[in-house]
């Protein structure tokens, strides 16, 4: 089956003065897909989505959003998309309803009046729908902001940092709209400092460094390229070695020891590895256990192990 992409792009190239911004960013987003888009400060995330929301033109490279070329079709990708950018876009002085009935009439949206009171039914606004935006809750204002994005039905929607300083009911408020438009099969790409909420809602994850994709997959996947440490505490400091030797045949790791509480760890690839298996293999060899763990890395330790590996220029081991 042929995959179709909402979003395709290829070297692009971006330069402030003597700053590389973009070095040659590839990107392929599979429709009705959410994409997390994860990178350190200064990565290039900001202006890959400011690129492909035709906001910046790129010096090199090319794109389609939507199916539309990024440099020769650029109104048509803007008919195309919805933006929710770090910041709000709604006019505090105007009400929730009358900020999505403005930008139903800039869109020529049909029924700006409908569309506008379906989209506060939607996000939970209805009741605070003639106050001023101005009187809103943080998370009240990112649910309008985001409301007044979709007031054209986007294919795309570009999501840039969406809960930054929100609390974590307001969080989940927006990660909820986030499922409900990916189950309507609107393709979003998502920039986040949070790595919890990529792990949540992204299918896939491009990590960016130095303004390439370094890194991409789903959040399982990036995972897996850490690994899992496994630890063994011990009863007798004696059995220590041979504990090691029963890790270095389940997981083929270097073991790392911790003489002071008798344990010995190594980090592992298998996905096939459970702790009932790590017991018996140990029982059966003879090592008396006090404790024994598995830890899936999360995918804040993703992140910083890869982002160090490329500043270092090592690699991961596939």
């Amino acid at each position: 089956m042929t995959t179709t992409y909402a979003v395709l792009s290829e070297g692009l190239e971006k330069r402030f003065g003597e700053v590389r911004a973009l070095r040659g960013l590839d990107l392929a987003v599979p429709q009705g897909t959410v994409c997390g888009i994860l990178g350190p400060n200064g990565a290039g995330k900001t202006t890959a989505v400011r690129l492909l929301t035709t906001l910046l033109r790129p010096d090199a490279g090319s794109a389609r959003v939507a199916g539309h070329d990024l440099v020769r079709e650029a109104a048509a990708v803007r008919r195309a998309i919805g933006v929710t950018g770090q910041y709000a876009s709604v006019d505090g002085d105007l009400t929730g309803r009358q900020n999505l009935r403005l930008f139903g009439r800039l869109h020529r949206v049909r029924g700006p009046a409908e569309r506008a009171d379906d989209l506060l039914a939607r996000f939970g606004l209805t009741e605070a729908a003639d106050r001023p935006a101005a009187t809103y809750s943080g998370g009240m204002r990112r649910r309008l902001d985001l409301a007044a994005s979709l007031i054209r039905r986007p294919d795309v929607l570009f999501l840039d940092e969406p809960t930054t300083g929100l609390d974590p009911a307001s969080r989940g408020d927006i990660w909820d709209a986030v499922r409900e438009l990916k189950q309507d099969g609107t393709t979003i790409l998502l920039t986040t400092q949070y790595l919890e909420e990529a792990d949540q809602l992204a299918d896939d994850i491009a990590l960016v460094d130095r303004g390439r994709v370094a890194h991409t997959g789903s959040p399982s996947q990036l995972k897996a390229l850490i690994g899992t440490y496994v630890e063994v505490v011990v009863a007798d400091a004696d059995v220590l070695v041979q504990a090691a030797g029963v890790l270095d045949q389940l997981t083929g790791g270097e073991p790392s020891f911790d003489h002071a509480r008798n344990s010995v760890g190594s980090v592992t690839r298998d996905t096939t590895l459970t702790l009932p298996r790590l017991v018996r293999e140990l029982d059966a060899a003879g090592v008396p256990l006090l404790d024994a763990s598995l830890k899936p890395p999360t995918l804040d330790d993703v992140f910083l192990r890869l982002t160090a590996e490329e500043s270092t220029g090592e690699e991961v081991a596939a």
